[in-house]
């Protein structure tokens, strides 16, 4: 995986970027405070723990890419950036006040052993915030009518919500609240949906590039011959049926809030 991001590192700060009503969400659900130290676990190259620290707020980012983490050095020396992952943090025992997770627990390689890592750092009173999308919300997008076997690769890899309840409870953790979130049409962060109401970013070569979907898992022919086909049917307007068609209430992306189940 580090291996993965170490690629996709470059240039990835041209479209990934900290979004505000993202990162106003995060204040609120991990509620936090001046005094606390948190920490950005798959921090990448630091977009949102950079963007919280400019509002007063302490963190710690740590990510096992090596590409992902000089960038986050470059933008931003004085935060404390470390090579780890969620299932090995090297952090000592209750001396994080809360933690984020955005886009990144499908890349955990044992969900029980991350979550039992997060719950020793974390302090009694701490909270754990993870944004991500689950399968049944991905199986709703629109992507699956263009590129269905990265859609599908995609799907695979990530978790259930009733696998992550599962993981945090034999972790000594409790989900508190979870959130839906639907793309917005100013969206700041361009992640795998962020085409959901402008189809038009998926031809633009670097937006794909910062997606690990098409970057990682794609195949390059089906990813020539769903641009072709999605061309077409934008020229032709057929884009509006298929995105209506794919319409649901189940919210894109999820926010799964957590916090130590005893305590």
């Amino acid at each position: 995986m580090s291996t993965k991001y170490n690629l996709i590192g470059i240039n990835y700060n041209q479209t990934r970027k900290a979004d505000p009503y993202l990162t106003e969400k995060l204040v609120k659900h991990l509620n936090l405070k001046k005094e606390g130290l948190y920490l950005d676990i798959g921090c990448g190259t630091g977009n949102y723990s950079n963007a919280l620290q400019e509002k007063g707020f302490q963190f710690i980012g740590i990510d096992p890419s090596i590409e992902m983490l000089q960038k986050a050095q470059a933008k931003n020396p004085a935060m404390n950036w470390k090579i780890g992952c969620a299932e090995n943090t090297k952090l000592p025992e209750q001396s994080i006040d809360g933690v984020i997770g955005t886009l990144t627990i499908h890349h955990w390689t044992n969900l029980v052993r991350a979550f039992s890592e997060l719950a020793y750092i974390l302090k009694p009173d701490g909270k754990i915030v993870i944004f991500t999308a689950t399968p049944n919300q991905m199986k709703g997008y629109w992507l699956n009518h263009y590129f269905p076997q990265m859609l599908k690769e995609s799907i695979t890899q990530m978790p259930s919500l009733e696998a992550v309840e599962n993981a945090m409870q034999l972790s000594n953790l409790k989900i508190t609240k979870t959130e839906t979130y639907s793309i917005k049409p100013d969206l700041k962060d361009q992640f795998l949906y962020c085409g959901k109401q402008n189809p038009e970013l998926y031809f633009d070569e670097n937006i794909r590039h910062g997606i690990s979907s098409f970057s990682a898992l794609a195949n390059i022919e089906e990813v020539e011959k769903g641009l072709t086909a999605l061309r077409k049917d934008i020229d032709n307007g057929k884009i509006d049926e298929i995105i209506k068609s794919y319409e649901n209430e189940l919210g894109d992306y999820l926010y799964i809030i957590g916090e130590l189940a005893y305590f």
